[in-house]
């Protein structure tokens, strides 16, 4: 009997591939338990070798062969490949079988640039010498923005769904199971804590709003500006004092707690507060005000109609930060916290649904 592709058995066994810009993490999975997790490095000095990700495509894949090696496993071992998602043209969420037209737009580079586009390649040929299926989910890009969503005041702008996918829906389907329901029966809010942060509004499995966590609206975070007052924020671009690559520094990568606190750690910053630093306590818990204000704006979204709000994300551990943002939210909906990053178990949860039969996987075109 087959379901998914695969002969239906007790046991598969899952590669786990998810690059990033200066590593790339592995895992080995029987069924959803990990049996090996790794997080290769690579050196700065390594990586200047290549002039763009596509060059450093024998170097990342012979460092995964080689670790995958070292922990006494030959490829042949596995039923399938689960590689974290590129940067393809906006689709919906759910399982994609890595096809030559997923590949073909992720080279042409016209969606962005990332380690996960040459990691994609990696597995697809890995998987075609195998003969197993290589897939992938939720990729950043993942865009279920209801029609509303969508617009702005100005024509020419328009919203964009960029944010933590994999990780909320591997979450708002880990509270549903709690909750005795499918993700598909569910509205949920959930919010990823990380260096960026995304307040997602979940109905019925889809994902109708969220902020663009990369560089556009929401809460500031660690690293990211969020909104701003765009007057200002117009201004400051024709002064004359900043470059455009700077200001765009300044919403991605060097805003948020990092402008105002020179630091990007949650940690460091408790640490601050514990040493009696009143500034660095204000910049954090309006940092929780602002993620409670996005929480409410996709509260509205839903109608009100709310089964839970989960919180994910490596800042989800902060009982500070977390405690002050239930204080605003906690009347909407039960809160459950789910914390931590979580993409590499919810990439093997994926394959397990893809292997089962219990979600078909979808085609790219």
């Amino acid at each position: 009997m087959f379901k998914g592709g695969i002969d239906l058995k007790d046991t598969y066994r899952i590669l786990v591939i998810n690059p990033g810009s200066t590593s790339t993490k592995i895992a080995v999975f029987e069924n959803e338990t990990a049996i090996v997790s790794e997080s290769i490095k690579h050196s700065t000095e390594d990586l200047r070798a290549f002039n763009d990700i596509w060059e450093q495509y024998d170097y990342r894949k012979s460092a995964i062969i080689n670790e995958i090696a070292k922990h006494g496993f030959n490829l042949k071992y596995f039923d399938v490949i689960a590689c974290r998602g590129g940067n393809t043209k906006p689709i919906e969420g759910g399982i994609y079988l890595l096809n030559e037209d997923m590949l073909k737009d992720m080279k042409s580079g016209l969606y962005g640039k990332h380690a996960t586009n040459v990691g994609g390649l990696i597995s697809y040929d890995l998987g075609k010498a195998l003969g197993i299926p290589v897939i992938t989910l939720d990729p950043p890009v993942t865009d279920e923005l209801c029609k509303y969503a969508r617009y702005t005041g100005i024509p020419l702008i328009t919203r964009q769904s960029s944010f933590h996918a994999l990780n909320q829906k591997a979450t708002a389907r880990k509270v549903a199971e709690k909750l005795g329901k499918s993700y598909q029966e569910v509205n949920m809010i959930v919010a990823h804590m990380g260096g960026g942060i995304s307040i997602g509004a979940h109905e019925k499995g889809r994902v109708i709003d969220v902020n663009n966590a990369l560089d556009g609206d929401g809460p500031f975070s660690p690293e990211r500006a969020g909104s701003v007052p765009t007057g200002d924020l117009v201004k400051l671009c024709y002064s004359g004092r900043y470059k455009e690559d700077e200001v765009l520094k300044m919403l991605t990568g060097k805003g948020g707690l990092t402008a105002h606190l020179n630091s990007n750690s949650g940690l460091e910053i408790e640490e601050m507060i514990k040493k009696g630093n009143d500034m660095a306590k204000e910049i954090y818990l309006t940092m929780a005000y602002q993620v409670a204000k996005e929480i409410g704006a996709a509260a509205a979204a839903l109608k009100g109609e709310l089964d839970a709000i989960a919180f994910t994300g490596s800042l989800a551990y902060s009982e500070l930060l977390m405690n002050t943002i239930k204080e605003y939210v906690g009347f909407l909906a039960p809160i459950y916290m789910v914390p931590g990053e979580n993409e590499m178990e919810a990439l093997a949860a994926g394959a397990m649904r893809y292997l089962s039969g219990t979600e078909m996987p979808k085609v790219y075109q």
